[in-house]
């Protein structure tokens, strides 16, 4: 397996090695987006419909080269002109089929995709059919390949406060039963965290979990005004909590988890080298990590290899990497009698493995 910076991970275990191990283990994962987990056939297929009124390349191919980001704020530039190819609620519904059976085959058994509503009802799709169409492919994906979605619906944050307040109607109003948490994502440069305080608010008053992203591509202080303004019970990435002694304290007193997306921090150039990706100091601290893939086709990567990244970045063996899989477990929106059985599902797939 190729990692960002070249090398690969050798074969640390036996049966096969520990992209083995990984590939065949149970999974959550807790930070992947919507759109942003469109497979290259999808996307080359939504811009083949929509030739002519998109610069998104129609050949998969060529998509590796389109998907090769300068900084975040090209990422954003790309990603939103993908975003511009979900026309409608059937390309709504395809799209959010064709991530479940995407993660399916990655053994992931339960997953809270990020969904930005208002940049698809913005450009038309009626509210009502957007939310039909992904309450129908959820529950479609539950049905034939037994992958479990919840929803977060997240703020684009480049979109001021008018989409603050959209988002907050579609999830408190409409309400799908998917929907379990509320987000902010996009840039975080010129973005402040706390003029999003009512929006969280009124979500969090109607029962929803509170998400934000906050300190991948600012500091630290982004992160405590998630805390402190938005009410965070996760931190979306994260990475510059290390820089602050007294943040890594408060998180690891109150056990708040990160959200943690190696490979996509550095094809944004949040950080630089994947050696000097903070997971470690995370890890280190005493912090609940979780392990994510964020936009994987964009980035090149996938649930798998990002755990194949951490077991490297952290020394870890299989019990280690079932360890993460827990953390992920743990850190999910799941009931406790869901969490109880997909830890059951990690620990008797360690066990079979070891014995």
């Amino acid at each position: 397996m190729v990692q960002p910076d070249g090398s690969r991970i050798g074969n640390l275990t036996g049966k096969g090695g520990i992209e083995a191990f990984i590939a065949g283990m149970p999974k959550a994962e807790l930070h992947v987006h919507h759109v942003g987990s469109a497979s290259p056939r999808v996307v080359a297929e939504l811009a083949a419909r929509h030739r002519g009124q998109s610069k998104v390349p129609t050949d998969p191919a060529a998509l590796a080269e389109y998907f090769t980001f300068t900084d975040f704020a090209h990422f954003i530039e790309v990603y939103l002109s993908v975003v511009d190819l979900i026309r409608d609620a059937e390309d709504v519904r395809a799209l959010t089929y064709g991530v479940a059976e995407d993660m399916a085959r990655q053994n992931i058994r339960y997953a809270e995709l990020t969904v930005t509503p208002y940049s698809s009802v913005s450009r038309g799709i009626p509210d009502v059919a957007f939310m039909e169409a992904i309450e129908d492919a959820r529950l479609r994906a539950e049905k034939e390949l037994g992958i479990v979605l919840r929803w977060c619906f997240d703020i684009p944050g480049e979109a001021g406060l008018a989409a603050a307040e959209e988002t907050a109607r579609l999830a408190v109003d409409l309400a799908p039963e998917g929907l379990v948490s509320f987000g902010l994502g996009g840039p975080e440069i010129g973005v402040p965290r706390p003029q999003f305080k009512p929006y969280f608010d009124r979500a969090r008053a109607a029962g929803l979990r509170s998400v934000p992203h906050a300190g991948e591509t600012t500091g630290p202080q982004t992160i405590w005004d998630a805390l402190r303004e938005l009410g965070a019970e996760r931190i979306g990435h994260g990475t510059q909590a290390v820089m602050d002694p007294a943040l890594l304290d408060h998180l690891g007193e109150h056990r708040i988890p990160l959200e943690v997306c190696p490979t996509s921090n550095i094809a944004t150039r949040a950080v630089e080298r994947i050696e000097e990706h903070p997971i470690k100091q995370m890890v280190d601290a005493g912090l609940l990590v979780t392990i994510n893939s964020d936009d994987p086709p964009m980035f090149g990567t996938d649930l798998n290899t990002e755990y194949a990244v951490a077991a490297r970045l952290l020394e870890l063996d299989e019990a280690g990497v079932a360890a993460l899989a827990r953390n992920a477990v743990e850190a999910s929106f799941l009931d406790a009698a869901g969490k109880a059985r997909l830890t059951g599902e990690i620990d008797a797939y360690l066990a079979g493995w070891q014995g």
